[in-house]
């Protein structure tokens, strides 16, 4: 008993370290730093902080000031971010503006550059796919977006599986061209895929690799010279990953990088008048974007987003595991977390709820199978149930309470995994809608059930809806959702490399992953026509007309 009663006081004394956190989980200490690597993701502690630089015009570098990121586990100030101020921003401007409009690339000019880039996919991917490599950038992005092991290696995974998809002549396929016949001999009409030249790139938070890496390769395979915008909270996992990038032959000069607050990006963007912006987080950036830049922006927005169960109650263990990593994995910090599930009654009368709360209490912060919610307080979490509870017939199915016993800062939110159930005639009333549907980037999920005649409601609740990204359904023929999954095995998370993720119904919709996303997203249409006769031997001057 003395012994663990040792044992227990150590891991209160250590548990104030967010590195000893992660311990918890048995990761491999790294013995040496790679090539490329300017940190130990070990080591980042307030007493010895990261460094987080700017690219650009081919070099590194440092700037006057300088924003301190806390640790999200302890609070503890553990990385130096360079952040770029508005009056610093012209080395940025001038070097997007020294890029043409027909890009650093196109069919027609360097296309030796596909070649090169599909090189620097193939050798990056053989680098992520080393396990030393692999689980250095798991850790890192565990450090600054907590999430658990295996969900930060599924995000090195995705990105190492892209790389490896896009090696070799893969690149040069992205531009493929088609030639139709033309009217008489000598002509041709010829449709290529064309870059936009100078182009910008803001990610968010919750993915720091994925999100950022296959957009950024994306823009470049397609001929573009990006701006890249990380949120400065996470951006040393993608500082790291240029440095890979370069270590892999990536020209210094084809990506700037820079560390800013929002207003300083906004003035950046407006001075430097990007052809094209992609932009991945909240809706309400998303379309002051849209509107500042007339129109010329991609957009992987807010998804508020839901899953349909049918009659069949079947696999109800296998249903109630994915409903719960839909809604929990990542803290629920995922555009594509489940945010509302709609059961047909059938399902209420099942077990499924009471499996539901078995799993979310399984979480625990000490593997990080749920952690610190990044962009909403514990009290505005707190506040937000309050409200739904005023509405008749609501009740907390379980959660909507305050994480205990931890060190997270709260600047940060700690916050159990949470389900209210709502009913669906309440969800419907106008008073109750805009509320109820309010996405919460958190561990949080609004749960209602639905009678067999009730089926044409609940396809009225998602036809209001605005956000279109992800779904699980049974009705898709009266839905939008541009990530759609549908079967018994469907759910809302967990995008491989292979498929197409973005939203649908919105003309500035963003997709990422797949050739039809980076075509769609990183390049324009252009049409040639070659009309090279020869011209009729009796030709004549016709009449004016």
């Amino acid at each position: 008993m003395h012994r663990f009663a040792i044992r227990r006081e150590m891991r209160a004394i250590v548990s104030k370290k967010a590195v000893s956190l992660l311990d918890s989980c048995k990761f491999p200490r790294y013995m040496s730093l790679a090539a490329f690597q300017t940190v130990d993701a070990d080591k980042v502690s307030g007493s010895e902080p990261a460094k987080v630089h700017n690219l650009v015009n081919g070099k590194w570098f440092e700037s006057p000031s300088w924003n301190t990121i806390v640790d999200p586990l302890n609070g503890e100030p553990f990385i130096k971010v360079a952040e770029v101020g508005e009056s610093n921003i012209k080395p940025f401007v001038d070097s997007l503006s020294r890029c043409p409009k027909h890009g650093l690339h196109n069919p027609f000019k360097d296309p030796e550059r596909y070649l090169h880039l599909g090189a620097v996919s193939t050798k990056a991917a053989d680098k992520l796919s080393q396990p030393e490599i692999s689980k250095f950038f798991a850790r890192l992005i565990q450090r600054v977006s907590p999430k658990s092991f295996d969900q930060a290696m599924a995000e090195v995974s995705v990105t190492q599986k892209f790389l490896e998809n896009f090696s070799g002549d893969q690149v040069r396929f992205l531009a493929r061209s088609f030639a139709i016949p033309g009217n008489h001999l000598g002509q041709q009409s010829h449709g290529f895929r064309w870059p936009y030249g100078p182009v910008a790139i803001i990610t968010p938070f919750n993915f720091p690799l994925e999100i950022p890496v296959l957009q950024l390769m994306g823009a470049l395979y397609m001929g573009n010279k990006p701006l890249l915008k990380v949120d400065s909270k996470v951006s040393i996992v993608m500082e790291q990953m240029l440095r890979l990038l370069h270590l892999c032959g990536l020209s210094t000069d084809d990506v700037d990088f820079i560390n800013s607050d929002g207003k300083t990006m906004n003035k950046l963007l407006l001075e430097a008048n990007p052809r094209m912006t992609l932009f991945t987080g909240s809706s309400r950036v998303a379309e002051k974007l849209a509107d500042d830049l007339k129109g010329r922006v991609k957009l992987e927005d807010a998804g508020f987003d839901w899953k349909i169960l049918g009659p069949d109650v079947q696999e109800e263990d296998y249903v109630a595991w994915v409903c719960d990593q839909d809604a929990y994995a990542c803290s629920g910090q995922k555009c594509s977390a489940q945010s509302i599930l709609f059961m047909h009654e059938n399902w209420s009368e099942s077990s499924l709820i009471s499996k539901l709360k078995d799993l979310a209490a399984r979480r625990k912060l000490e593997n990080l199978t749920i952690g610190p919610v990044l962009t909403v307080t514990t009290e505005a979490m707190l506040e937000h149930v309050e409200k739904l509870l005023k509405i008749p017939g609501s009740k907390v199915l379980f959660g909507g309470e305050a994480l205990e016993n931890h060190t997270i800062p709260s600047i940060y939110g700690a916050f159990k995994p949470t389900a209210v159930y709502v009913p669906l005639e309440e969800i419907l009333k106008d008073t109750n809608f805009e509320l109820v549907t309010k996405e919460i980037f958190g561990p949080f999920q609004i749960i209602t059930d639905y009678k067999a005649n009730q089926l044409p409601l609940v396809l009225d609740a998602l036809e209001r809806m605005n956000a279109h990204l992800t779904a699980a359904v049974k009705v898709i023929g009266n839905t939008v959702n541009g990530t759609t999954y549908a079967g018994l095995r469907a759910r809302t998370t967990g995008a491989p490399q292979n498929h197409w993720f973005g939203p649908a119904g919105d003309p500035r919709g963003a997709g990422i992953g797949t050739p039809e996303a980076i075509k769609l997203v990183w390049s324009c249409h252009r049409e040639i026509i070659y009309d090279v006769g020869p011209v009729q031997s009796q030709w004549k001057l016709p009449p004016a007309t």
